[in-house]
């Protein structure tokens, strides 16, 4: 059976301890066998899972999983607001910042300039998840972590 990619996620009904209407990350691999890691810290708006997680007893609860899109910067490719009730306005062509909260639910940060260069606030508004579509990702160059887990990062960089 082909499993979902590893990534992004959010619960759709209980698997084993956690509950529905959760972020996760899935692992389509590993062992003992996939399985989904909760956020145990947010980081610059970005959430850090944990290490250990709960393996799927049946694999098929893996196609219960819903997809989200990565975190990460995106462009607004359309003006749209946050939601019906129109609370703020996201101009088209605005750089943004795609994160998400405990349960899934997408918020836009959006950074400003200052004196020292781009500032990424740490509180950001909630987005009906229907306006998703109308931002875009942005390559952004960074180094690739060490695979050897030490703190020295090899010089080709990824695109996230």
């Amino acid at each position: 059976m082909d499993l979902p990619p590893c990534g992004v996620y959010r619960t759709t009904e209980p698997i084993g301890s956690i509950q529905a209407n959760r972020l996760v990350y899935f692992h389509n691999h590993g062992n003992p066998g996939p399985g989904v890691y909760l956020p145990e810290k947010w980081s610059a708006n970005r959430a850090h899972f944990s290490k250990s997680g709960t393996t799927l007893a049946d694999e098929n609860l893996a196609f219960t999983l819903e997809p989200l899109q990565a975190e990460g910067l995106y462009r607004v490719k359309s003006s749209i607001t946050c939601c019906e009730k129109n609370c703020r306005t996201y101009p088209a062509e605005l750089l943004v910042q795609l994160g998400y909260n405990g349960q899934g639910e997408p918020i836009l940060f959006v950074p400003e300039w200052t004196a020292s260069g781009l500032a990424f606030p740490n509180m950001g508004n909630k987005l009906d998840a229907d306006r998703l579509a109308e931002i875009s990702p942005l390559k952004v160059w960074a180094p690739k972590p060490p695979a050897d887990g030490s703190d020295h990062a090899p010089d080709t960089p990824t695109v996230h």
